[in-house]
């Protein structure tokens, strides 16, 4: 693949966003490369926990305004509207829908859509360095995509959201975490560790029961609270059957650390 990186440690597979001249900005050929690199991931059975990460000294300046449209366009809108049909949307729900736990790690600046590919993520870890920066209507006139009007509301609401979106100011990294858009922020060269540290925690863990719990928590603010309740019953049927819930219990009564299989 010739736009990302893979690596495999520790049952966790490392994706690196590899445009590095363009800030790793997104192209067709790179979310086809990396849709198709986690698909490998999420159907390979040694792989537990997923990290998305940028090369150089940026994380992901969202789209490559510069790559000409796929097909001729009846308007700009038109090849605006087709390329979130045809690559963007379907990458950000591949990395929000992944099968398996998920860390980003913030590498440097992350603008636009870049801010969305984090945000889709499990968990965030960024460099102190890093700045957050919705580019979209200050910039360009555009509503934040790839998820930004979803995540952002939800993450540090209306108000900060507002703001970040209608006045395009960089967020840096350590208030990213204080407003709670982020998980931590920490040195740059402790970045890739901590994130690899994180990641293999998630794939030691009861996977399918990480996955399930995402599930859950996204859907929680638009539920009422009987809603919710019926299901979190539904889904702890499905998890009260797993070998991992078997493991946990036993290994409860035994004092000792439990060995998850993801089963």
């Amino acid at each position: 693949m010739s736009t990302i990186l893979q690596s495999t440690a520790d049952r966790v597979r490392t994706l690196t966003l590899n445009r590095p001249d363009a800030l790793n900005a997104l192209t067709r050929e790179l979310m086809d490369e990396m849709r198709d690199a986690m698909a490998d991931a999420a159907n390979d059975k040694d792989v537990r926990a997923l990290v998305i990460t940028g090369a150089g000294r940026g994380f992901c300046a969202g789209a490559d305004l510069m790559q000409p449209p796929a097909k001729p366009p009846l308007t700009r809108g038109h090849a605006v509207a087709d390329g979130m049909t045809s690559h963007f949307n379907p990458f950000a729900r591949d990395i929000a829908q992944f099968p398996k736990p998920t860390v980003a790690a913030v590498n440097g600046t992350a603008a636009g859509g870049g801010v969305g590919v984090a945000l889709a993520c499990d968990i965030v870890i960024a460099a102190k360095s890093a700045k957050f920066i919705q580019v979209f209507a200050p910039q360009l006139g555009l509503v934040p995509d790839m998820g930004c009007s979803w995540h952002l509301p939800r993450l540090v609401g209306a108000a900060r959201a507002k703001g970040l979106a209608l006045l395009g100011d960089r967020l840096s990294a350590e208030d990213a975490e204080k407003w709670g858009l982020i998980w931590s922020a920490v040195e740059d060269a402790d970045l890739m560790a901590k994130a690899h540290e994180i990641a293999v925690r998630l794939a030691n863990g009861p996977t399918k029961g990480l996955v399930r719990t995402r599930e859950v928590l996204a859907v929680a603010m638009d539920n009422d609270l009987v809603s919710q309740l019926d299901l979190e019953r539904r889904v702890q049927f499905e998890l009260g059957n797993t070998a991992d819930f078997a493991e946990g219990v036993m290994a409860f009564a035994q004092k000792r650390k439990p060995q998850f299989s993801g089963d």
